[in-house]
């Protein structure tokens, strides 16, 4: 009863104005930063505020970047699919704790109206917003890289971008169909958030290791550019691939905002149309137009010559039947010839289906017709073989 009583108090002294994080088993830091099994981790969760770079990147602060997910476990990302994460206060609010028995549709796992609105500010969850219309938009980026020690700012771009959250625990979010696959070892891909006022101007970022499944294409995810604020002008806004935000650290931020946005608050940088990012997966991030890596007649030379083959074979088959069409309406629009040859003169004669007394007067004219006929058919059967060896040569 009192181990019940101290993990209970364990669960909620964790929530206690916790902020939020994506989880999933292929996560960065699940267990925390001890090295030891944490069923109600947090560490993940702290904010990110005015750090140096090797603070603020992949959450290197506390030194969760040196926490990877057990080896096998990785978040799948189907291309042209979705894939789910808990947004939650700690661990023991998602479903990688305790058989999910401390979650709820919310993620400190407790329950609040459908249209939960606090015109200061929603501190319980810590989810920096008034409501869910002013939810700022969370983010996931993808690298290439497998070490993560590789990923850098200017190679993990954003693929994925959903607006007004983060709000319940469960979310989705979706993925561009020509994602290429990842190295053996996989990619390392991260979570971000920017609260939109509402406290401190800070961010959050979670590392995972991920990899891309049914992928289809090969074109690479081209280097990302800085995002920009064009709120209400989206001729100014970074075209293609983009960064994550980096905002209010020591160093190397990538985006610097002044004044007022649209509505009159202080603007704040975020994953929204604010910043040129579309809800849904991000299918400008490519270097150019999708490849179907051999799938498609434009794909591998294999399939292109096997391609060539069948087009010459084809067309020299059309070839030859249209020859044998001409020799079928030459012969029927013929006479029917019979020939024979005389051992005295080696002079043709001739029968025909025509009348006796025709054949007799036309007998020397048809002897030359004869002839002629003989050499029509000789050069048409010559012309077939012609044609046979020539395509038979561009077949192959």
């Amino acid at each position: 009863m009192r181990a019940a009583t101290l993990l209970g108090a364990a669960v909620w002294m964790g929530a206690v104005n916790a902020h939020l994080a994506a989880w999933h088993k292929g996560m960065y830091c699940l267990n925390g930063n001890t090295g030891s099994t944490d069923l109600n981790s947090y560490a993940i969760v702290s904010p990110i505020y005015q750090q140096p770079f090797s603070g603020w990147w992949m959450h290197g602060f506390n030194n969760c970047n040196q926490y990877p997910p057990a080896d096998g476990d990785f978040l799948d990302l189907p291309a042209g699919g979705s894939f789910s994460v808990e947004i939650a206060s700690n661990r023991a609010k998602t479903t990688l704790s305790y058989n999910g028995q401390y979650t709820s549709e919310w993620p400190d796992g407790s329950t609040y109206p459908e249209d939960y609105n606090v015109p200061t500010c929603i501190t319980s969850p810590n989810m920096h917003t008034q409501n869910q219309s002013q939810a700022a938009g969370t983010a996931f980026a993808i690298s290439y890289e497998s070490d993560i020690n590789n990923v850098t700012p200017d190679n993990l771009a954003v693929f994925s971008v959903r607006y007004n959250t983060p709000w319940k625990r469960e979310i989705q979010y979706d993925v561009p169909a020509a994602m290429p696959a990842c190295p053996a070892a996989g990619c390392i891909c991260a979570w971000g958030w920017v609260p939109n006022g509402c406290g401190q101007p800070n961010i959050y970022q979670t590392p995972f290791r991920c990899r891309v499944t049914g992928a289809t294409s090969t074109t690479p995810v081209a280097a990302p550019k800085p995002p920009v604020w064009c709120e209400g002008n989206s001729g100014a806004c970074t075209k293609g691939a983009k960064q994550m935000i980096y905002w209010n650290q020591n160093e190397r931020n990538n985006i610097v905002v002044s004044g007022l946005d649209q509505v009159g608050e202080p603007k704040s940088p975020a994953y929204n149309s604010k910043l040129g990012f579309p809800d849904g997966a991000q299918e400008d991030i490519f270097t150019g137009a999708a490849s179907s890596g051999g799938s498609s007649s434009s794909g591998s030379p294999a399939s292109v010559v096997s391609s060539a083959a069948a087009a010459a074979k084809s067309t020299a088959a059309a070839a030859a039947a249209a020859v044998a069409s001409s020799i079928s309406k030459a012969s029927s629009s013929a006479p029917t010839i019979s020939t024979t040859t005389a051992s005295s003169n080696s002079t043709s004669t001739t029968s025909t289906t025509s009348s006796p007394g025709r054949q007799r007067k036309c007998s020397a004219g048809r002897t030359k017709r004869s002839v002629t006929a003989n050499t029509e058919l000789t050069a048409l059967h010559a012309d077939i073989a012609g044609h046979k060896r020539r395509h038979a040569r561009r077949a192959f």
